[in-house]
């Protein structure tokens, strides 16, 4: 197994809004990293918003000018999974679908060297199960980096049924490498985040879709009563309406109807309202 002195570059496939955020934390923190996505499309889009946010960083006087310039060159984005070949470790964060997972860490299995960590930033799916695609079921973890990546604090490390010591310790060490605090879940549905957070989320669009108040009150209240920095419904649109949709599905699938999805939440993902991320969700955000 590699330990954490021996990491120099780590992968990371998907290079969507989780999966560029993943590689803006590992450059920042002076690892090279190569990213991969399907389509060219995708892999330039994921460095755009790696640019983009690197300025914004520039900008609040966050990063020099010299850090923010070294970051952007540490990344390199690409469509073919060989280029992965030589990476140190290795962090999957892409669509929460079990069985494309699955695929994804079959061919992994067969690209990177046998002593390289596997991690999955699932935030709901089964870290086993997943492992379980691979020869290495011992070396596969989850890392769950909250959205957006850049801006928070936290990384939930999920321990698979045959996830050996020495990952779990490396993961904790590479998260904290690059600027994280976290804690640690079995690999129970939800695992600590989404298992208290889903239902909390549901309520609060229930008892808005009830008229028990007004969107802009059911948050403040929640906010100012509660201490949390986002209100339900706010806080849906800022993680994505459908992302909220499929994590609700997948646990109420595990754990039962007190996960059910509301209807409301239901319709609007299906009216394309995701949410800030497609201008319109429980509020109305501009381009």
């Amino acid at each position: 197994m590699r330990g954490f002195d021996e990491i120099q570059t780590w992968g990371v496939v998907g290079a969507g809004t989780m999966g560029h955020g993943i590689a803006q934390a590992a450059a920042t923190s002076g690892y090279d990293v190569v990213m991969r996505d399907v389509e060219s499309e995708l892999v330039e889009g994921g460095l755009q918003g790696i640019e983009s946010s690197l300025s914004r960083f520039e900008e609040k006087d966050e990063l020099t000018s010299e850090e923010a310039t070294a970051a952007r060159e540490r990344v390199t984005g690409t469509t073919d999974l060989e280029d992965l070949a030589d990476c140190d470790f290795v962090v999957e964060a892409i669509v929460e679908n079990m069985d494309i997972k699955r695929d994804v860490f079959a061919d992994l299995d067969e690209t990177v060297d046998e002593d390289v960590g596997l991690a999955t930033n699932t935030s709901t799916l089964s870290i086993t199960s997943i492992a379980s695609a691979t020869d290495r079921a011992e070396q596969v973890i989850g890392l769950h980096f909250m959205n957006p990546v850049p801006l928070m604090e936290g990384v939930e490390v999920v321990v698979g049924e045959r996830t050996s010591d020495e990952v779990v310790q490396l993961a904790h060490d590479l998260a904290e490498d690059v600027g994280k605090t976290t804690w640690e879940s079995d690999d129970k549905p939800g695992f600590v985040t989404n298992r208290v957070l889903m239902p909390w989320i549901a309520e609060g669009i229930r008892a808005y879709d009830e008229g028990v108040a007004t969107k802009a009150d059911m948050d403040r209240g929640m906010k100012l009563g509660t201490n949390v920095p986002m209100g339900p419904l706010e806080l849906a649109d800022h993680i994505g309406l459908d992302i909220c949709l499929d994590a609700m599905e997948t646990l109420h699938e595990e754990l039962g109807d007190r996960y059910q999805p509301p209807y409301l939440l239901k319709r609007k993902v299906e009216a394309g309202d995701l949410g800030k991320k497609s201008g319109n969700g429980f509020y109305e955000y501009g381009e």
